[in-house]
């Protein structure tokens, strides 16, 4: 009887995981992308909001992502999902994402913690 019970209480918790993969992978190829001058395709990575908040009149997101020229991510150092909404922490930075119907893009990069207050970010949509 045990058996069973301990095989039951595995499946209860295996299909209780949340997937902190895909956040993760969208956040690196964000921070691979800028590393490598692809401006275009960081921009892709934006959320809709974010991609139309970030250049100023006249620019397009691509210039305007390049002229910030963000930190390196680095490493991932943790990443926490909260139902479509994620933040990914990387030795360089933070980003929070959303999940959409195409998957996961960035709301907000660059992003440096403010104590007890919001976090302050470079690019936020």
């Amino acid at each position: 009887m045990r058996l069973p019970l301990a095989l039951l209480a595995l499946v209860l918790v295996t299909g209780c995981s949340v997937d902190t993969g895909a956040p993760a992978r969208t956040a690196e190829r964000f921070h691979e992308a800028v590393a490598e001058r692809r401006d275009d395709t960081a921009c892709a990575l934006l959320s809709p909001r974010a991609a139309e908040k970030l250049p100023d009149p006249g620019q397009t997101c691509a210039e305007a992502l390049r002229a910030l020229e963000l930190e390196a991510g680095g490493p991932i150092t943790g990443v926490q999902v909260w139902g479509d909404a994620a933040q990914v922490r990387m030795a360089g930075d933070t980003v929070f994402l959303h999940r959409f119907s195409d998957g996961w893009r960035v709301k907000a990069a660059g992003c440096e913690p403010q104590g007890d207050l919001p976090y302050d970010c470079e690019v936020e949509g």
